[in-house]
């Protein structure tokens, strides 16, 4: 009883119930760093079919050989970005690439981003802040890629970001990357406000510091290590399947362990 009531204590992250935008970028490795990320886009996605989470791609530019250069996608549901907030970072993979032909474990790396979902009441954006451009899409094809000039990219000049959306409908992508954009920016609030109140203790699980690399996917051993909470599970078919239930539950509860040690101390 005592336990659930510290728990119950504990100060709740306001953005948890939110939706998020999960954004998935081949990192070191080429090609093969391309083609991982398309294993872990199917990854989240399976594993939000099994949680009954809405899943829906902004954004999608593949590679020459099946894998993803970039992807966006907007994901909503109960508990959406409490669950996979703990996803940001860098993801490694160990393994023997299709086009090695020594038979030779490569490494290659992916980023991930997720980020809660922005409301309009959450940041007033200016008109003067932001320039849209209209453009024809681009990639190599596939069925996020059309041929008419409905894409919009969106660049937020005080801070250089750019969003892009390439959907068949230009009002739909102009909707979709101010999305984008809203929920970057009001992350890179949460980010310096977290930033401020934490200066002197070490940035806890959950930070989204993408230079740090979380997770390391070896397919010879079959195994998955979480290097933040040094859990490895010998599952990694069913992890890549979108078995994530037993990680997911595991970092949250290192946060909230965290978050406890921090009230008592």
């Amino acid at each position: 009883m005592e336990a659930r009531l510290q728990l119950a204590l504990l100060p709740k992250d306001a953005a948890d119930a939110r939706p998020a935008i999960l954004e998935i970028r081949p990192g070191t490795g080429g090609d093969e760093a391309a083609l991982f990320a398309a294993d872990l886009l199917r990854m989240y996605q399976r594993y939000a079919e099994s949680q009954g989470w809405g899943w829906e791609v902004l954004d999608q530019q593949d590679s020459d050989l099946g894998g993803i250069k970039d992807v966006s996608v907007h994901i909503k549901g109960e508990g959406v970005f409490s669950k996979l907030k703990f996803e940001s970072g860098v993801h490694r993979v160990q393994r023997v690439p299709e086009t090695e032909t020594q038979g030779r474990v490569h490494t290659s790396a992916a980023t991930v981003a997720v980020l809660p979902e922005a409301e309009e009441i959450d940041l007033h954006i200016p008109a003067s802040d932001i320039r849209i451009d209209t453009m024809r899409a681009s990639g190599a094809g596939g069925q996020h890629v059309n041929t008419t000039d409905s894409a919009v990219r969106i660049t937020h000049l005080p801070t250089g970001i750019i969003v892009t959306s390439a959907q068949k409908s230009q009002h739909r992508n102009r909707e979709l990357a101010m999305q984008v954009l809203r929920a970057r920016l009001y992350e890179m609030e949460r980010a310096r406000i977290d930033d401020a109140r934490s200066a002197d203790r070490k940035a806890q699980v959950g930070s989204g510091d993408r230079s740090e690399r979380i997770r390391t996917y070896n397919f010879p051993q079959g195994r998955m290590t979480d290097h933040r909470i040094n859990l490895t599970l010998y599952a990694l078919p069913q992890i890549m399947g979108g078995d994530l239930g037993e990680i997911v539950d595991a970092l949250i509860a290192n946060d909230q362990a965290a978050k406890l040690a921090e009230m008592e101390g």
